[in-house]
């Protein structure tokens, strides 16, 4: 049996290492499906493909789940998304270059959750740390790692 290759699929409605995730899909000659609620400008190449969904929330993260699976990569900052998407068997690799996994995956859900809950109680004020260029270094080369690991195992 033939395993399909390497897919990167991007959460991309607020997505900051889009640029990134096409230089290093290009060099490794993975395809790249950038999902998204409205139009984003995306490069002319024939791997990088845009879905535009329905501007229902969740639409993104139902598309992308509904067609991740083991061998592919999904790129996001939406914890629910990357609990559903590492249930599906895919990689996920957040902006930051963290990487959720089963073992680490229901732990981030807990803390994302009670956060929420802190920040609509109004204990918690202020929104995410600044991204960072030590943040896009570590992105890079997770992403490039995750993509190297799973063409080893087999992945096109």
């Amino acid at each position: 049996m033939e395993r399909t290759p390497v897919r990167i699929f991007i959460d991309a409605d607020a997505c900051p290492v889009k640029a990134e995730v096409y230089r290093v899909a290009e060099r490794h000659g993975t395809k790249v499906l950038v999902v998204s609620n409205s139009v984003i400008a995306i490069p002319p190449a024939p791997w990088i493909e845009r879905a535009i969904v329905g501007p229902e929330p969740d639409a993104a993260d139902n598309w992308i789940v509904e067609r991740a699976v083991r061998g592919d990569i999904v790129v996001t900052s939406d914890i629910p998304l990357a609990a559903r998407a590492v249930k599906a068997g895919a990689d996920v690799i957040g902006p930051t270059g963290r990487q959720f996994s089963e073992a680490s995956i229901g732990m981030t859900l807990a803390t994302r959750n009670l956060m929420d809950a802190l920040r609509s109680a109004g204990q918690i004020t202020g929104g995410p740390k600044a991204f960072t260029q030590k943040d896009r270094s570590g992105f890079l080369s997770a992403l490039d790692l995750a993509i190297v690991r799973l063409k080893r195992a087999g992945f096109g």
